[in-house]
């Protein structure tokens, strides 16, 4: 599979949605339970999404283990020990040939076609920042050039976004830029993302019963 074609491997880095380690910072206003339940509804439609797009490999690089929310049809690793851009790295290293895809768990309005259009074109690399100041997906052509690219990124700070794409700039100029998303870190976020996302998706349904429990 080549770079025109698309990504030959998706990669998902992902915790288990254990309440009180992940989806922290929703915590106040959620308790850590519901936001572990939101956490999860987030993954799962992500992976499901996942599942539609026309891929080779689709790989679950997970921290801890996998639960009833995980569908059939990927792969599930360890993720590596070490900090975030270790652990992007340690990602890549999982792939085995043609262009890869890297997306979190906190993105669940992710859809099949972003996916279709991404490492078309002969690209470098493809690239999908985010509106925190950092980034939620990345594509390299190469994955085995993901240490010169990734590592040492700072990461989870407003300015991962700007620098990683530096980075990239660097490296080569080829890279496509796709449209700004918006991660689901906080409450705001949440309600913003389930504000335009179909009602009947995981997430806007989660986020609806958390609505009705408070009323």
């Amino acid at each position: 599979m080549t770079a025109a074609m698309g990504p030959a491997t998706l990669l998902v880095l992902a915790k288990e949605p254990v309440p009180g380690q992940v989806k922290t910072r929703l915590t106040p206003p959620y308790t850590p339970r519901e936001a572990a339940a939101l956490a999860e509804a987030a993954l799962t439609d992500t992976l499901h999404t996942l599942l539609r797009a026309p891929v080779r490999r689709r790989v679950l690089v997970l921290d801890e283990t996998p639960g009833p929310w995980l569908p059939p049809g990927f792969e599930v690793a360890a993720q590596v020990s070490g900090v975030l851009d270790e652990r992007i790295v340690g990602a890549f290293g999982l792939c085995d040939g043609g262009p890869a895809l890297l997306v979190g768990m906190d993105t669940p309005q992710l859809t099949a076609d972003l996916l279709s259009g991404v490492g078309r074109g002969g690209h470098d690399a493809c690239f999908v920042p985010a509106s925190d100041g950092g980034f939620w997906a990345l594509g390299p052509a190469d994955p085995a050039r993901a240490g010169s690219l990734v590592r040492g990124v700072p990461m989870s700070t407003d300015r991962t976004c700007a620098v990683q794409r530096l980075r990239l700039t660097q490296a080569g100029p080829a890279f496509r830029d796709l449209p700004l998303s918006r991660d689901v870190d906080t409450a705001a976020d949440a309600a913003a993302v389930a504000g335009r996302y179909p009602r009947t998706s995981r997430f806007a349904t989660a986020m609806a019963s958390l609505a009705q429990a408070v009323r």
